[in-house]
């Protein structure tokens, strides 16, 4: 956060930058307001930019390994405009670099569920996978996945084929 603060702020002392350099070169004929006015624009149109290619910019450089599962949009009231055009700052992602297939049932897998959120850490949340049966679990709170696919300390949850997490973990290649 405090790096876009840093940008932010940047933004808003190039533009002025320009508009007295426009000033210099005019001889005084563009107007004193326009420094602080260009201030305040650099500041908002970079912080928009900031706000709405956050997702974009996340995601594009994630390795193709890494799917994307979800990617909701959120409006707030002290963001009105969000309410016309909504913004995505979380996403799920499944991070198929270090899956692990039983050997003895290769439709049970294990992969970890990535939460990213702006501004904040990203949580890595380990999930077991059956594929044949359309279940999945969560591996916390010492739950494990035997080599053998033999869940222990958790439950399967039945899933529709409709989900996206299930579906990417499930996928060949």
């Amino acid at each position: 956060m405090l790096m876009d603060l840093a940008a932010t702020i940047t933004a808003g002392a190039g533009l002025a930058g320009l508009v007295m350099a426009v000033r210099h070169f005019s001889k005084g004929r563009l107007p004193k307001w326009t420094i602080p006015a260009a201030i305040g624009a650099g500041m908002l149109t970079f912080s928009v930019w900031n706000e709405y290619s956050w997702y974009p910019r996340v995601a594009a450089a994630l390795p193709p390994e890494v799917r994307v599962v979800s990617a909701p949009e959120d409006s707030s009231a002290l963001r009105p405009w969000t309410f016309l055009f909504p913004v995505s700052s979380r996403f799920m992602a499944l991070d198929r670099t270090a899956m692990l297939t039983s050997q003895d049932r290769p439709d049970i897998r294990r992969a970890d569920a990535m939460v990213v959120q702006r501004w904040q850490p990203t949580q890595r949340l380990p999930f077991a996978f059956d594929c044949a049966g359309d279940r999945q679990a969560a591996l916390a709170g010492g739950a494990a996945l035997a080599p053998d696919g033999t869940l222990s300390g958790a439950v399967w949850r039945p899933v529709g084929q409709d989900d996206e997490l299930q579906r990417a973990a499930c996928q060949e290649g």
